[in-house]
């Protein structure tokens, strides 16, 4: 995670588990707790084993297993980038662009020297956080918000064997990023094995692995708290969007976790860990993991679509309360996703669902809550067919939905947006340069009407000739210019683009990226 840590709480706040800190070491006493009726203690006071269900006793053989068994599985995570926020139009062929100058005053318009090569330039790291080795290959998973924006990734294991990272994939959504290292001919890894994060207990003991505050290969000791914890609606601040199905433990996370291991007892990855909920930005006793449930699909998408497959069934919907109960006279159940309104050609509207339906379940998972529904949901594809258990006028019903993809149609999807800008880019037709007289440009397709170019109003078919007064001609001169208004200090993010539509018609657009 980056050093600048978001709060998202006003009596509270609730931190992604990385980056850097500053800290203070201090001591106290340790007490020993048994229950009569399940443990047995040593004259000393510690506790010797701890029975946690018939027929199963958890000793302290299990703690030191488990630890030993995925430490070397962890990894630790270092984020750098190369550009000088105050340079990042330095070395580029500039000329008159009106539009920017009404905003920011007269330009220069000389042209400048070639741009320094990144490789001569210092890297400065802006992110330390943790992985987990889930493929002999080299692919490593972990927190989105720990690797992005970098430039360069540098992955150093347990035995202090250091090696570059390549992004294969992110998801802003789940917070979570798919990174690979080449390992080379004769060397081995050490995997953690993927267990079941749905057959995880309350009062389980879980064990978290990563490197808080830099600390390498530190592992702490909780047990299971809740499961499908939605941190936003719990504490009714934004989700932005975000899915928010969280394992929560009392296993000591700091800054610098994000992104490592939660196991259980058997070594088994079953949870990323990404956040904790603190007033300080240090541990205060609630951790938070995405369940593997989760990783695995967006995991498996990554690395065969480079982009999640991310299905929706076409609701609006609300969590069940006690005054929504009350006023709408619900019958038959207390728990459950009420159906506010159903989107038009929607997987949902198909199957026949109605407002004022009540989802208890999809496919036998549960959904007593939004955070389950999102894990419900997150776990199939555009095109799965899943079944849907709902009461209607109180009367027990079901139906089998063919989930779609935002377009509402089945299909898969690609990464064609690594910008995050909402639209396809590519060399624009060589016929349409040579009709307008241009020596190049980015083409503009596939816009998203709800991305930030569409909200800017740009539409299929520009050109973009222009960004912050920078000419381009390739998608890679767009997406160089993108990172580096990203990764700058400025407090002010924003694109000002100049572009022309095939018809000859000069158009200029402002984007904001800090929305």
């Amino acid at each position: 995670m980056k050093q600048n840590f978001k709060s998202f709480l006003l009596g509270g706040a609730c931190v992604l588990a990385g980056g850097a800190a500053t800290f203070a070491l201090s001591t106290g006493n340790s007490t020993a707790v048994s229950d009569n009726n399940t443990g047995t203690e040593s004259e000393a006071g510690s506790i010797q084993a701890t029975r946690l269900s018939p027929g199963r006793v958890i000793s302290q053989d299990d703690f030191t297993r488990a630890a030993e068994e995925t430490v070397n599985g962890v990894v630790s995570v270092k984020s750098y980038v190369y550009a000088n926020p105050r340079n990042s139009g330095r070395g580029q062929q500039q000329y008159y662009d009106p539009f920017f100058e009404f905003f920011f005053g007269p330009q220069p318009r000389q042209r400048q020297m070639e741009p320094e090569s990144p490789k001569s330039q210092q890297p400065r790291q802006v992110g330390l956080g943790s992985g987990v080795i889930i493929n002999k290959d080299g692919y490593i998973v972990t927190n989105n918000h720990v690797i992005d924006q970098a430039e360069r990734l540098e992955v150093t294991l347990n035995d202090n064997r250091n090696y570059e990272a390549t992004v294969v994939g992110s998801d802003p959504i789940t917070d979570l990023a798919l990174i690979k290292i080449e390992v080379p001919a004769g060397e081995s890894l050490h995997v953690i094995p993927l267990g079941n994060s749905e057959a995880l207990h309350l009062g389980e003991w879980v064990l978290a692995v990563g490197n808080p505050f830099g600390f390498t290969s530190t592992v702490t000791s909780g047990i299971v708290s809740a499961k499908a914890r939605n941190i936003s609606t719990t504490t009714g601040t934004p989700s932005k969007g975000n899915i928010e199905s969280y394992i929560q433990t009392d296993a000591a996370v700091n800054q610098g976790n994000s992104g490592g291991a939660l196991v259980n007892l058997r070594g088994e990855l079953v949870g990323i860990n990404t956040a904790i909920y603190s007033q300080t930005g240090a541990y205060a006793g609630c951790s938070f993991a995405i369940p593997v449930s989760i990783v695995q699909k967006v995991v498996e998408d990554l690395k065969s679509f480079g982009t999640v497959q991310r299905a929706y069934l076409g609701i609006r919907f609300v969590e069940l309360t006690p005054e929504l109960i009350q006023q709408e006279g619900i019958k038959g159940t207390t728990k459950g996703i009420y159906v506010g309104a159903v989107e038009d050609r929607s997987a949902a509207f198909e199957a026949g669902l109605k407002e004022g339906d009540i989802i208890t379940s999809i496919s036998g998972i549960p959904t007593g809550s939004t955070a389950e529904l999102q894990e419900a949901i997150t776990r199939f594809s555009p095109g799965d067919t899943v079944e849907v258990n709902y009461l209607r006028d109180g009367e027990a019903r079901k139906t089998r939905v063919t989930l779609r993809n935002a377009s509402g149609t089945y299909a898969k999807v690609s990464n064609t947006d690594k910008l995050s800008l909402g639209a396809t880019f590519g060399e624009a037709d060589a016929e349409i340069l040579r009709r307008l007289e241009l020596s190049g440009g980015v083409a503009v397709s596939d816009v998203n009407e709800d991305g930030l170019l569409g909200r800017a109003g740009v539409r299929d078919g520009l050109i973009i000739l222009a960004v912050n007064n920078v000419r381009v001609k390739t998608p890679e001169d767009l997406e160089k210019i993108v990172k580096m208004v990203r990764t700058s200090s400025e407090r002010e993010k924003a694109l000002f683009i100049t572009g022309v539509y095939p018809s000859g018609k000069t158009s200029y657009f402002a984007v904001d990226l800090a929305e």
